[in-house]
């Protein structure tokens, strides 16, 4: 009898936990499925021509020669530092004191001052001019190279690993492999460290380019916002000089000529020679297929290299492909980060590709560890994982999984929300008889047929959508909690769904319109910019419509519309929680 009921405990366990498991599973292919289909958007935008041939090109353009001591001069006379200022007071060139002062700072949430900022980007371009596009280092100095992969503003993740592996210096080495920025809410104290120990030692810490060290990137991820509330007198300065710095970061390293490390990946047409030699500051905003292809690119376990459709950018490579590569160049390994992963890292192509993710918790609390990798001098890789725990200490495992399922079935109603129109026309093709039901194979072919997130849709169907007793699926039913908010009498329905789709679209057109930064778009520029935008995109939207709308938000009348409250207006509300509120 005890063996029996150990047994049934035992077989219990498992089935619970693999059902756990799957929840988690199932909960982070929303998230990035998500995260890759916004990653198309963003693409889709950067190529709109008009956007990049005639806004971008406003009087701040990085283009232009920069005098760094006159331009130092000038921010000198103009940013005073005044007396009630208790934070970090940096003095160049920098020591590890100064460091350790802005780590302690940066703990205590202490901002630093604009004066220092403006000072420590001046100097760390100057330092990054002098650096070669591809950064060759050996082992034979030091015992360890740690390699870091995207940390995305999560300033715990930093400051643990620092913790954990200790803080760079001549014998404790690091290589921070890209994607610094966006997302979390410290990419900026973030860079300030890394570019603090950067000017302090230049030769043992090194800096590669990811895809979102990118102006067009930082206007939607959130890094442009975080700069302007932080230093609302100075953050133009701040990010003008940004743009420059991130078109300096070198593109890879190279250890012991045997391994390569570089943010994305690698395609069939990769030429290290070629980009060795590529002036990288003239190349901005990922105009470049070379770039593209080494700052967008995934590894797969099918051979070849195709386009990446669920990113909209670089490709998918191959074990092939990179056994050409180090055959050409006589590698033995390739370091990638770009890419979340569960446990931090992920061994692919027979052990020659390792992705490194270091932004623990990046879609939830709790949803994932984050890596880094420490090379010794046999390049033999030791993985070393952690998670930033805050409240996840006093949850349990069915809580932890519990909250990173609701927050992703949060994010995925909002997406099937945005798509309403499309997705009822593609229901009502399978309701021959016009019931408002359809069975779930039909419900799940039409879900990925407008959504295409490669998702398993009917796994997902009791969360999204209900079931009437004959099995058959209320197809309305997936849209019952939702509404956009603040609804305009003046705005059809198809519009208002439109609206709310390009919504973030539309927030990066209009951040690089509003030249001065005011929030204030003129009715006329409202107009002429989603014209162009709804041309390039293929949207059929009447501008009859489109212009009742803006006249109605323009409430003062006075031929300008306040865009942060217009964006306001078209977002996703979840109505059983607010009710819950």
């Amino acid at each position: 009898t005890v063996i029996r009921a150990a047994i049934l405990i035992q077989n219990w366990y498992r089935i619970t936990m693999a059902r756990l498991e799957m929840r988690r599973r199932y909960s982070l292919s929303i998230f990035q499925s998500i995260e890759y289909a916004d990653e198309q958007d963003q693409l889709q935008v950067c190529n709109l021509q008009f956007f990049l041939d005639n806004q971008l090109h406003h009087p701040q353009r990085t283009d232009t020669v920069v005098d760094e001591d006159l331009y130092l001069t000038e921010f000198e006379k103009k940013v005073d530092v005044p007396d009630s200022y208790y934070g970090p007071r940096l003095s160049f060139p920098l020591t590890i004191k100064d460091a350790n002062a802005l780590l302690h700072a940066f703990r205590n949430e202490q901002l630093l001052h604009a004066r220092y900022v403006l000072q420590l980007l001046c100097e760390t371009r100057r330092v990054l001019k002098e650096m070669p596009n591809i950064t060759h280092l050996s082992t034979s100095y030091s015992k360890d190279i740690t390699v870091c992969g995207d940390l995305h503003g999560n300033l715990d993740d930093l400051l643990l690993i620092f913790y954990k592996n200790g803080l760079p210096s001549e014998q404790n080495r690091y290589v921070f492999n890209g994607d610094f920025v966006d997302r979390g809410k410290n990419s900026m104290e973030i860079l300030i460290i890394l570019f603090a120990f950067l000017l302090i030692y230049p030769n043992d810490l090194h800096l590669n380019r990811g895809n979102h060290e990118d102006y067009i990137m930082n206007l939607r991820y959130g890094f442009t916002k975080e700069v302007s509330k932080k230093y609302k007198d100075h953050w133009k300065q701040i990010v003008f000089l940004l743009r420059d710095i991130f078109s300096w970061l070198p593109l890879a390293t190279i250890i012991d000529s045997k391994v390569l490390i570089l943010h994305g990946g690698i395609s069939d047409t990769t030429d290290l020679d070629f980009l060795n030699a590529l002036e990288r500051n003239k190349v901005r905003d990922h105009s470049h297929v070379g770039i593209l292809d080494i700052l967008w690119s995934d590894p797969r376990s099918q051979n070849g290299c195709t386009p990446n459709k669920c990113r909209g950018g670089g490709c998918y490579f191959g074990p092939d492909v990179t056994a050409k590569l180090f055959e050409r160049y006589n590698l033995k390994l390739l370091i990638r980060s770009h890419e979340f992963k569960p446990e931090g890292y992920e061994i692919s192509h027979d052990g020659k590709v390792i992705t490194i993710f270091s932004a623990s918790n990046y879609y939830e609390e709790g949803s994932n560890r984050g890596a880094y990798i420490k090379l010794n001098p046999e390049l033999s890789p030791r993985f070393v994982q952690y998670r930033v725990s805050k409240c996840t200490r006093r949850q349990n495992l069915r809580e932890r999984v519990g909250t990173i399922e609701s927050s992703a079935l949060t994010s995925l109603r909002e997406k099937i929300y945005a798509h309403k129109a499309e997705l009822t026309s593609v229901f009502e093709q399978y309701d021959l008889n016009s019931t408002g039901r359809i069975s779930v194979s039909d419900w799940a072919a039409a879900m990925e047929s407008v959504l295409q997130l490669e998702l398993p849709w009917r796994m997902l169907q009791p969360q999204l959508a209900q079931m009437n007793p004959d099995g058959e699926v209320d197809f309305m039913s997936c849209f019952q909690d939702l509404k956009i908010g603040q609804p305009i009498k003046e705005v059809q329905p198809a519009l208002m769904e439109t609206l709310c789709r390009y919504r973030k679209d539309l927030e990066i057109i209009f951040n690089v319109i509003d030249k001065d930064h005011s929030g204030l778009i003129s009715l006329e520029e409202f107009s002429q910019t989603w014209k162009l935008f709804a041309s390039h995109l293929g949207i059929d939207v009447d501008d009859e419509s489109l212009d009742k709308l803006v006249l109605s938000i323009d409430h003062n009348k006075d031929g300008h519309i306040d865009f942060n409250e217009f964006l306001e207006a078209f977002h996703v509300v979840h109505r059983l929680e607010k009710k819950a509120k």
